[in-house]
């Protein structure tokens, strides 16, 4: 599954002191394009994901941003099974944190810090392949955040981040 974020490489800018009114823009785009894994399926739904980091004050951090508007739904299968999660973003300038909430099959890891060039990390454990269930359905928690020495993307533009879900045996 591919998650978008639109990214800068003007890293050079410094933040200017006074009022500080921080623009931190994350364009997520989704592709709810299933990906076969084993016998099941996983997609990630909800469209288009855009979040705003635009308050903050002189000498103190920005206001991190959070949006739960996408779900990752994944399917049983033959054999107890996993989520991973990793990202791509070259110009990774800003921090970006996912963790799923509401998972009824499996356990959540704590939440994931994304960083460009990341190995894959477990999302999900325990899925279980026994029982009635043909699907869940939890929701993915993004967290958009930047520092004062990070600067914003007014300054510096905007991260784009593709992120892959992959559902496999554990």
């Amino acid at each position: 599954m591919n998650i978008v974020k639109s990214a800068s490489t003007g890293r050079e800018s410094q933040p200017r002191l006074g009022a500080l009114l921080v623009i931190l823009l994350f364009v997520i785009g989704l592709h709810a394009t299933a990906a076969r894994a084993q016998t099941g399926y996983i997609n990630v739904r909800g469209g288009n994901i855009t979040m705003n980091i635009t308050t903050g004050a002189a000498g103190s951090q920005p206001i991190a941003v959070t949006n739960t508007v996408t779900t990752l739904r994944f399917w049983r299968q033959a054999k107890i099974a996993k989520i991973t999660v990793t990202t791509s973003c070259p110009t990774q300038a800003f921090n970006l944190q996912v963790v799923a909430t509401g998972v009824v099959r499996g356990v959540a890891a704590p939440a994931v810090s994304l960083t460009n060039g990341m190995l894959a990390v477990d999302f999900i454990t325990n899925i279980p392949s026994t029982g009635t269930w043909t699907y869940d359905t939890p929701t993915l928690q993004y967290t958009a955040s930047a520092t004062f020495a990070q600067g914003n993307s007014a300054e510096l533009g905007n991260d784009l981040h593709t992120l892959t879900y992959t559902l496999v045996v554990q």
